[in-house]
């Protein structure tokens, strides 16, 4: 586990075991002081899943929403491919980042809570890697909540970690099974297509389509 990483599950077990599930994304960030390096998913380019889902799908002109959407670049992708972008996250320095990263950009940042929100409905939400840093209690108040953004025949794509019930949860992230996935069907959406990108021996990666 890279300094990073170490220091992040250290963060979030802190701050899960005094009850702020969510108060370590904006401890992160503003600790960071700038560097993307100690942020363990700032890859600094769109995640590789998304833009292959991208290059096969076109939403040109579509209204669109990032989930966390961290330090923008999924955001930014999806406005160079012509859709009208919002993108939100809980941590107000990340926010400032994306802005101070994208002095020009198009896309419409915000700081909001998913739990709080109230932008609408959207044809494209985009969930990454979002879910899985939350604990399993938190979950199955997020999903229905991240369901209520797709717009009727909207589509919700979820790039996340998978694994079986059976195997247990160490430390963020905490992989999500497919009985926790079937909550957005549950909330009224309809799975489209189920991509296990990995094999069970590996880290699994999973890339689900759902439709309004």
């Amino acid at each position: 586990m890279t300094d990073a990483s170490t220091r992040t599950v250290q963060l979030a077990t802190d701050f899960i075991g005094k009850g702020d599930p969510l108060g370590w994304f904006e401890e992160l960030y503003a600790t960071a002081n700038g560097d993307p390096t100690t942020v363990p998913w700032a890859r600094l380019t769109p995640h590789p899943l998304f833009v292959e889902w991208l290059n096969q799908h076109s939403l040109v002109g579509k209204t669109a929403i990032v989930i966390g959407c961290g330090l923008g670049d999924d955001a930014e992708e999806l406005a160079k491919r012509g859709m009208e972008v919002t993108a939100f996250d809980i941590s107000e320095t990340a926010i400032a980042w994306c802005k101070k990263r994208f002095p020009d950009s198009s896309v419409n940042y915000q700081v909001a809570d998913l739990f709080q929100l109230a932008l609408g409905k959207f044809d494209f939400v985009l969930e990454s890697y979002t879910i899985q840093a939350m604990p399993p209690e938190l979950r199955a108040q997020a999903i229905p909540k991240i369901a209520e953004l797709v717009a009727e025949s909207g589509q919700l794509l979820v790039i996340c970690l998978g694994r079986e019930p059976e195997q247990p949860l160490a430390t963020v992230p905490f992989p999500l099974t497919k009985i926790e996935l079937s909550g957005f069907t549950q909330a009224g959406l309809h799975e489209v297509k189920f991509e296990d990108l990995n094999e069970p021996e590996t880290v699994r990666r999973w890339r689900v389509q759902y439709r309004g």
